[in-house]
């Protein structure tokens, strides 16, 4: 048992170093300058600058903030839209082909409108998050609501369950997989984008620290930015594994 725990803590490090050391042999072997590829030790330098000076921490802030208001807007109205097409028929029929239209078209490609409505700032960036946080979950609610067990809607019917009482006791806790496979779908779609929607017009946040080491061509603060991207990126997933396991453990599994 402890082999094997060391070997999972162990195997990831190693892994780590072994792309690092590549890296460097990259830049030996095609001879490449810092302006073209900066090497590990100019990186880790940048991502230390960053931490002492708490500039990335300020930029961190602002990509939350985003982030939360955005995706916390679709969570509030893609999970009772998924609901609702989920139990009626009519309206699942009506709709989800609009739905399924739209879903391929990445959000990206509605910035144009997104700029002209919200002009420039936290709004395109929230409204590219809503975007792309949606339909994931949408349509994994859909499928959870659809794929509820008849036995349960049977208790629920032989019980007089309806209303918020049936959402609550039998919906909600059957369907909550499905949810949460959408929202870890979600987090990762909206992470990316947020980046993007910063570049577009916003004047903080990591996409913008991206756009603003690009344009004075410091390439190891634009790398020091991808590597705190993807770190919070996957901080924030495992934050929401951690939350949905306490909310299992509430449902008793």
């Amino acid at each position: 048992m402890s082999g094997n725990l060391i070997k999972k803590q162990t195997l990831p490090i190693l892994t780590f170093i072994l792309f690092l050391f590549i890296w460097q042999c990259v830049i030996w072997i095609g001879d490449y300058k810092p302006i073209l590829l900066p090497g590990p030790i100019l990186v880790a330098q940048s991502i230390w600058h960053f931490i002492i000076t708490g500039e990335i921490f300020t930029h961190l802030g602002f990509s939350l903030f985003r982030f939360f208001i955005g995706f916390s807007i679709a969570i509030l109205i893609g999970v009772p839209t998924g609901f609702i097409l989920g139990r009626s028929t009519l309206l699942h029929t009506a709709i989800e082909p609009l739905f399924q239209l739209i879903r391929p078209i990445s959000p990206i490609a509605w910035s144009p409108f997104v700029v002209l409505w919200f002009g420039i700032g936290s709004l395109p960036a929230m409204a590219i998050i809503f975007i792309a946080a949606f339909f994931p979950i949408v349509f994994s609610t859909i499928k959870g609501v659809r794929n509820v067990e008849p036995q349960y809607l049977k208790i629920a019917s032989n019980m007089n369950l309806s209303g918020w009482t049936l959402y609550r006791n039998i919906l909600f806790p059957a369907s909550f997989k499905h949810i949460m496979a959408g929202i870890h779908m979600a987090v990762g779609t909206s992470w990316i984008f947020l980046v993007s929607g910063e570049m577009i017009g916003a004047q903080s946040g990591l996409g913008f620290l991206i756009v603003d080491a690009r344009n004075m061509l410091n390439l190891e603060d634009v790398l020091s930015a991808i590597f705190f991207i993807g770190l919070f990126g996957f901080l924030i997933d495992r934050i929401i594994s951690y939350l949905e396991k306490l909310i299992l453990i509430r449902f008793g599994e």
